[in-house]
């Protein structure tokens, strides 16, 4: 026997009525209608199963005892068995609209089924489709004014929804959160889903959850009505509520920071009306945790990884996950061992700002300067000398001679270099600026593995390796190690500096000549060496962050992130405006110098440069045996500068 509600029971007990099946002699064909056509028909196999199946057809319809039937049936009285269920609906939403009647949700009366049936119009799984009927329908949605798009489709994205799917009793569908017949609009404050009532009704299932939020700043904001503060659906989004581990989600690691604190922490009228800091999300978007959340890494950390997610609480408060006894314990889930030397510094430091640290505030201020300064006198220098020798007459057919001018040794220094150097500056770069277009193809798989990441520390291995091979080239060849000395820079350099700038300009007939390096090797060799040596020392403190956060203040880190930053754009811009000058774009070398293939110059370009050392390093190669002259010997043409194309590894034979 199907379940009967009391009030029912009583009713079919006690009102005498015709048997159902004298009823069903004529409401079970399919063509009946009354006198205004419309259909009395009744399917007797679902009224049977139906939750009304126990009732005489009287108990709904009294006036149907009489036969034949009165003119004008009244249509049947739900309040007469649902009193409570009427009154709620009368007071809610839908009766004040005329949008829904008891049909409209449970579905015909001789059909409706109890809400634990799995196939009635109210159960758990069937409630989207039903209110879906309304509240899925545009027509319906503009004609009164709704303005929450798509809440339905929402839903059955959400986590919620697939739970249910599954089979969870205890998931929720449409009434566990607006309730089943009291349905008031999101503005009243009787409604389960009013901004001041949604933490309480989200509790009703996390209660855990819901305890935390309470005592965290949040819940507390909420408590003392602060308007702006944020509740659950705040964070979580309404109805299309994801999994956090789902990456559309806007609490998954890679957007929470972004999508969901910054829409209150980056907000100026919140930050005025709450005296809230604005410096927190801009400082965290341009640390490294920041800009690896932004090129899609699902590990990095995120705000709820230090502040936590429901229990945030005050950096004041001794339980906060922020408080500095804690933040040991907090950054240790990350870095273990970190110890508490880098939190005697401040976290959230905005660049350029007062509370940054004067180390790498000096640093950045220092690099600005130098890196217009260094790159526009170089870019000046070559733009000169390339006008000067686009002007100035061609010289004779060139005679094929070459001399030896890197010999394997350097070579493999600089192919190492010429390998990483690229691949560290495309991987650095696509890091500080992950939307930019070039940067996608390496992030394409970060929310898994950190390829870019992986890339850019096997290159600034490479790049280390390199150095060590030419240091270590230089300590057992001392052959080799005699170019450090001619290398050496001088005040002749200076002078040989400006003598080729006159001479580019007119001011100067001659042009300068050198030894066995012009000014422009010496510059690129030493910056190269520095260059090195400061992104590699910074590069190994950022890399094994552990080790520096344990016996280092943050400043130490900040200060790092900010060397390695600057020196690296140094670094591009001096090789692309410098190096590749001299070795590509050098009218006298283009299409391209290929010492660095082959280990062989053309002489004919050296000759002009540094005539008297050419003329002996051919007399060695035709067997005179005369060693290359010495920069600073009377044959290295000591009063002149030179046009040599640099590179840090581009060495002469020294046989």
């Amino acid at each position: 026997m199907p379940w009967i509600p009391i009030p029912l029971l009583a009713l079919w007990i006690w009102t005498p009525a015709a048997p159902q099946s004298e009823c069903l002699a004529c409401h079970s064909e399919p063509g009946a209608t009354s006198s205004t056509g419309k259909s009395l028909y009744v399917e007797p196999e679902r009224f049977a199963a139906s939750a009304h199946s126990a009732l005489g057809c009287a108990g709904c319809h009294a006036a149907a005892q009489e036969f034949p039937h009165p003119e004008a049936m009244p249509p049947p009285d739900c309040s007469s068995c649902h009193a409570e269920a009427t009154q709620q609906v009368a007071a809610g939403v839908h009766q004040s609209l005329g949008t829904a009647s008891c049909q409209s949700c449970h579905g015909p009366i001789h059909e409706a089924l109890p809400a634990s049936e799995p196939a009635s119009a109210v159960a758990k799984a069937n409630l989207p489709s039903t209110c879906g009927a309304c509240h899925a329908n545009p027509d319906f949605l503009s004609r009164h004014g709704i303005s929450f798009a798509r809440p339905v489709e929402a839903y059955r994205q959400s986590v919620h929804a697939q739970a249910v799917a599954a089979g969870n009793d205890a998931a929720p569908s449409c009434s566990n959160c607006h309730g089943s017949h009291a349905i008031f609009p999101a503005r009243d404050a009787r409604s389960s889903i009013n901004h001041w009532n949604v933490p309480a009704t989200c509790g009703a299932c996390h209660a855990e959850i819901y305890q935390a939020y309470q005592e965290s700043v949040h819940g507390d904001a909420v408590r003392r009505g602060a308007s702006g503060a944020p509740v659950c659906t705040d964070c979580h989004g309404e109805h299309a509520i994801l999994a956090p581990t789902t990456p559309e989600s806007p609490v998954s690691p890679a957007r929470v920071s972004t999508a969901t604190c910054e829409r209150c922490h980056a907000d100026e009228r919140l930050a005025q009306n709450y005296n809230l800091p604005l410096d927190r999300v801009p400082s965290f978007e341009n640390s490294y945790h920041g800009l690896a959340a932004r090129a899609g890494s699902q590990t990095v950390a995120n705000c709820a990884s230090c502040h936590g997610v429901h229990n945030i609480l005050p950096s004041s408060d001794p339980r906060s996950t922020v408080h500095p006894a804690n933040l040991s314990k907090t950054c240790g889930q990350c870095h273990p061992g970190a110890g508490q030397r880098f939190a005697l510094g401040r976290i959230h430091v905005l660049p350029g700002s007062a509370t940054e640290h004067p180390a790498p505030r000096w640093i950045r201020r220092v690099y600005l300067v130098l890196i217009p300064l260094i790159v526009g006198v170089l870019f000046l220098h070559n733009a000169i000398d390339f006008l000067a020798k686009l002007l100035r007459p061609r010289h004779a057919a060139a005679s094929g001679e070459q001399v030896m001018r890197m010999n394997l040794h350097f070579r493999i220094a600089h192919w190492l270099t010429m390998l990483s150097f690229p691949a560290l500056v495309v991987t650095g770069f696509a890091l500080k600026f992950p939307e930019a277009w070039w940067a996608a193809p390496l992030l394409r798989w970060e929310s898994s593995y950190s390829l870019r990441g992986g890339l850019h520390r096997a290159a600034g291995v490479i790049l280390l390796g390199s150095l060590c091979y030419h240091l270590a080239h230089l300590a057992c060849s001392p052959a080799d190690r005699r170019i450090l000395r001619h290398l050496r820079p001088g005040w002749k350099d200076v002078q040989d500096f400006g003598r080729m700038i006159r001479h580019n300009l007119g001011l100067l007939p001659n042009r300068p000549l050198f030894g066995k390096f012009s000014y422009a090797e010496k510059i690129e060799y030493w910056a190269f060496l520095w260059g090195v040596l400061i992104m590699g020392l910074t590069g190994l403190l950022l890399w094994f962050n552990t080790f520096t956060l344990r016996f280092f203040p943050g400043w130490v880190a900040d200060a790092a992130t900010v060397l390695h930053y600057y020196e690296a754009i140094l670094a591009t811009l001096a090789v692309l405006v410098w190096h590749f000058y001299f070795v590509i774009f050098d009218p006298d070398v283009y299409p391209m110098d290929h010492a660095w293939l082959t280990g062989k110059s053309a002489a004919d370009h050296l000759r002009q440069s540094r005539p008297g050392y050419v003329a002996e390093l051919l007399r060695q190669q035709s067997g005179g045996g005369a060693q290359p002259p010495e920069a600073d010997s009377p044959a290295s043409g000591k009063e002149t500068g030179g046009q040599e194309g640099p590179s840090p590894n581009r060495q002469p034979d020294s046989s």
